[in-house]
């Protein structure tokens, strides 16, 4: 799938959820389909879990 048609996925998605469920339900699932833009770009990225743990470890210092 290219990005364009990923893209217009992802507002369609958006554009139900704030038509049907108002605004908390868009702040939702636009919060949830970053996070799992996010996962998925690091797992194609090569990430491992390891790593994960290390990032939040730094984080915490």
């Amino acid at each position: 799938m290219d990005r364009g048609l990923i893209g217009m996925i992802a507002g369609m998605a958006l554009a139900f959820a704030a038509y049907f469920g108002g605004f908390g339900a868009f702040l939702l699932v636009a919060a949830l389909g970053a996070l799992g833009y996010g996962a998925g770009s690091w797992l194609d990225g090569g990430g491992r879990a390891h790593e994960l743990r290390a990032l939040f470890e730094r984080n915490r210092r």
